[in-house]
């Protein structure tokens, strides 16, 4: 069993078990070298997209990483796409911190910042889809998804035979509208209706 010590801001804990603590926080730049070896020994497996230091270091703020005994556990990030939609991307868990609960407390974090965000969906692109699924993802369509996510599609080897599995994740009532006739079928939009 793990603890976990969530501190997205300062002050705020919670903890599950005083085991094995688990700290839960924002990615800071001394973070990067860590996230990119972690993130990278996926990639060379073909399971993620690569990162290297000078991408994790502009995109930095969306990563949240988990800690355990002072060691890079796992992380994370919660990219924005739209006022509305963001994408869990980056996921990766230490391998032998794998199974322990990490992967989700890190996925209920970037849920937690995508809420107070007023994000109305959460999506991701997996392999692993159960994992998705326990924590209250469904398997959709990609035409549902922000058409500007596929621009990193772009550069991925897979791009013609993609294999990964979209996941979505809706936080609030939106209802998908059909794109304009140009861009249908690859996209939907969501509209937010109040």
């Amino acid at each position: 069993m793990i603890a976990e010590t969530i501190s997205l801001d300062e002050g705020a804990a919670v903890e599950e078990d005083a085991t094995r603590p688990v700290t839960i926080r924002k990615a800071r730049m001394q973070d990067i070298s860590a996230m990119a070896r972690l993130i990278n020994s996926y990639a060379n497996n073909g399971i993620m997209l690569p990162r290297n230091e000078l991408d994790l270091a502009e995109g930095v703020r969306d990563f949240t990483v988990a800690e355990i005994d002072g060691a890079l556990a796992g992380c994370a990030a919660l990219h924005f796409y739209t006022p509305i939609a963001g994408e869990v991307r980056s996921l990766a868990v230490a391998p032998e911190h794998k199974g322990a609960g990490v992967g989700r407390l890190l996925v209920e974090a970037l849920e937690r910042e995508a809420r107070e965000c007023d994000l109305a969906t959460l999506f991701a692109f997996t392999y692993v889809p159960g994992f998705f699924s326990k924590l209250g993802f469904d398997q959709v369509d990609r035409g549902v998804l922000p058409l500007k996510a596929w621009k990193d599609c772009l550069s991925c080897p897979k791009f013609q035979n993609c294999d990964e599995i979209a996941m979505l994740k809706k936080l609030r009532q939106v209802e998908l509208k059909p794109a304009p006739a140009l861009l249908e079928p690859f996209v939907q939009l969501p509209v937010v209706r109040g």
